[in-house]
């Protein structure tokens, strides 16, 4: 059965989309069956970060009763499945955010992990993704405006019961690493699931339109939101080899299958 993240911040701006991007990304690299969603219906950017832009049939489509999930998703890099929204005024104005929640039926026998990019901020378009989640996590920049916002979009999703993960801290310089993590637990209640630092390269992935941990998966923010990734699907990571290390039980099962061959 899938499990479902959704992706909140408190305000535009904190890499929330780039973080979802590339942990879906990374989580299909690991071989799990992971689609992202774009269920930011009224400024979607998902889509164009991933040159998806013009395609047919979008959320918007399948919000509005025209089309069916399944006609939305699209084959992204890494083998992620991707749900972009579309950027039309007028597809936002007949979608319904409140089908949101049959959609993901439709999705829950397909999946390993189903990553949702919320909108930013707090309004009616948010609430659904912040409920129908299994765990929602905060992307925070180490700034006292983007900390006192997901402290808003926290409470709204506890309001709604939606039940918080924790927090990742995007875009942490040096100074930061060592200081904020303790700092933003004890502002924000909840915990701290990683740190992604600053790094150029994610906008130079940015601009190629594809993640930075398929682009540049050497760099200091690959590693950390491999990290995170594998963290999300309870196995461990090799930074050396850069892959995710093998279970006692993987292993195992391994060797009993070839040895029925």
């Amino acid at each position: 059965m899938v499990r479902v993240f959704t992706f909140a911040s408190g305000k535009g701006g904190t890499g929330k989309t780039t973080v979802t991007i590339n942990l879906g990304t990374s989580l299909a690299q690991f071989g799990k069956r992971t689609c992202i969603m774009d269920a930011d219906i009224g400024m979607a950017n998902l889509g164009l970060s991933l040159g998806l832009e013009d395609v047919p049939v979008t959320l918007h489509e399948v919000l509005s009763g025209k089309a069916s999930i399944k006609e939305a998703i699209y084959e992204g890099p890494g083998g992620v499945l991707v749900v972009p929204s579309g950027i039309s005024l007028q597809g936002f104005q007949q979608s319904d955010p409140e089908l949101l929640r049959d959609v993901l039926k439709d999705l829950t026998d397909t999946l390993d992990y189903l990553l949702i990019d919320a909108p930013a901020g707090i309004s009616r378009d948010g609430v659904v993704p912040l409920a129908v989640a299994d765990e929602v996590i905060l992307v925070v920049n180490p700034e006292l405006s983007a900390i006192v916002d997901a402290m808003k979009t926290k409470i709204l999703a506890e309001v709604v019961g939606g039940h918080i993960l924790g927090a990742i801290v995007n875009r942490a310089t040096p100074e930061s690493i060592g200081t904020i993590s303790q700092k933003m637990e004890k502002v924000l209640g909840t915990r701290v699931i990683g740190m992604v630092p600053e790094d150029q390269n994610v906008r130079k992935a940015a601009s190629a339109k594809t993640p930075v941990v398929i682009r540049y998966p050497a760099s200091g923010s690959s590693i950390a939101l491999k990290r995170i990734a594998a963290g999300l699907a309870g196995i461990s990571y090799d930074q050396k080899t850069m892959q995710p290390k093998d279970s006692f039980v993987d292993r195992f099962t391994r060797v009993l299958f070839r040895g029925r061959k």
